[in-house]
């Protein structure tokens, strides 16, 4: 059996922390199974890094050195590690991205990785060798280091399963599983034995943070199964993540809260044909994700257009906007970062009338105003003052889940 684990960056952050995951990858091996590991940096690593960065050049790093930089963080990870595991007497090997056959596009510090060449880490695996990955990083086709971006040693871990066909992805987290919310906030939240894809890919997408987005959509093309396990109670059974699960009694499967949030809002914008589409186009051409819109209805010849994007992304689009004073007749952009979205996610939701009325309503109730509203089949998301998240995430929460 082959068995491909992730563990974050606070599951090895000191040598106690590193020894413990040794011990879990000993165990699978000694039971005879093939074992590859992904790992992310120590810590807050990462973050550290990036502080030190800044320390030289704050005002604008080029993105091609940030990658050589913070690739650096994964490299110390898989070589403590291996040599934890060498301490035990098992046969192990450390590989960066690039010697596990990752390549990227050039689209550095978020590149996607285009293939895996799988034939190292296939070699090392008939050596009977535990293989330890740095996840989040790759080489470009220039022969560059790059990195996958925020999250993206989970999509290292998927992407591994899915070119070696593994019989099962283990993803580590310091939580035992996905919950309803967020166990720490929400005191009912309930564990779930088994989620579907694209449950989980709603839920990833709209701030659950227990997996990243890309891996999800990775692991439902490539239909690998993942397991969502604690790496400090890691006898608990975790959540299986698979494309179909039976259906239960509950309409959602979860609610989610992400507060890296900003909203953008053009004033008084002529409102003639195609607009939007300059606007939206210029955004998409920047690279720069759009999530909500709303449009206000027209009045003297105008219209508002209010729009959400994450905070990092809030100068760049305000900028983008900008840009297009001089063919745009428009009165001003302004923005608000003191926002929140609260999303509510479950493929029951799409055959039961009434479930966004039964959101709206546990809102109501707790005094929270709505500013912004979006639909899917299987979602529903309000934007609301920040300061209301946790309270509303409660109240939603406490309405469906009993």
């Amino acid at each position: 059996m082959l068995i491909v684990k992730k563990f974050g960056g606070s599951s090895v952050a000191d040598a106690k922390k590193v020894f413990n995951v040794a011990n879990l990858i000993v165990e699978d091996y000694k039971k005879g199974n093939d074992v590859i590991v992904v790992v992310s940096a120590q810590g807050d690593t990462t973050d550290d890094l990036i502080a030190k960065a800044k320390e030289i050049n704050p005002k604008n790093p080029s993105k091609r050195e940030m990658d050589m930089l913070l690739s650096a963080g994964e490299q110390i990870s898989i070589s403590l590690l291996a040599m934890a595991i060498e301490t035990m007497g098992c046969p192990v090997i450390s590989l960066l991205g690039w010697q596990a056959g990752f390549n990227t596009d050039s689209h550095h510090t978020v590149a996607r990785i285009k293939n895996i060449n799988g034939e190292r880490l296939k070699k090392e695996i008939d050596k009977k060798k535990i293989v330890i990955v740095a996840g989040f990083q790759g080489i470009n086709k220039y022969d560059d280091v790059t990195t996958l971006g925020r999250g993206g040693s989970d999509t290292s871990a998927v992407a591994i399963a899915a070119a070696l066909k593994a019989d099962l992805c283990q993803i580590y987290t310091d939580v035992d599983g996905v919950y309803t919310a967020d166990p720490r906030k929400v005191p009912n939240a309930q564990k779930m034995d088994a989620i579907c894809y694209d449950e989980m890919l709603e839920l990833a997408t709209l701030g659950a943070q227990v997996l990243n987005n890309r891996s999800v959509e990775m692991a439902k093309k490539y239909n690998v199964e993942l397991e969502v396990r604690s790496s400090l109670e890691p006898h608990k059974s975790g959540t299986i993540v698979k494309e179909k699960v039976k259906m239960e009694k509950t309409l959602i499967k979860g609610v989610a809260k992400d507060n890296n949030v900003a909203s953008i809002s053009i004033v008084e914008l002529e409102d003639k044909p195609g607009i939007a589409f300059k606007i939206f186009n210029k955004l998409a051409q920047a690279k720069i994700n759009v999530d909500i819109i709303l449009q206000s209805i027209g009045r003297n010849n105008t219209k508002d257009i209010t729009f959400t994007v994450s905070q990092d992304n809030r100068e760049d689009a305000i900028a983008v906007i900008e840009a297009l004073k001089d063919t745009l007749d428009f009165k001003a952009v302004t923005y608000d970062e003191g926002v929140s979205k609260v999303s509510i996610v479950g493929a029951g939701m799409e055959s039961n009338p009434g479930v966004a009325a039964k959101m709206f309503e546990a809102l109501f109730d707790a005094g929270i105003n709505i500013r912004m509203i979006s639909t899917s089949e299987i979602k529903v998301s309000v934007l609301i003052d920040e300061n209301k998240a946790d309270e509303a995430v409660i109240a939603v929460h406490d309405k469906f889940v009993n």
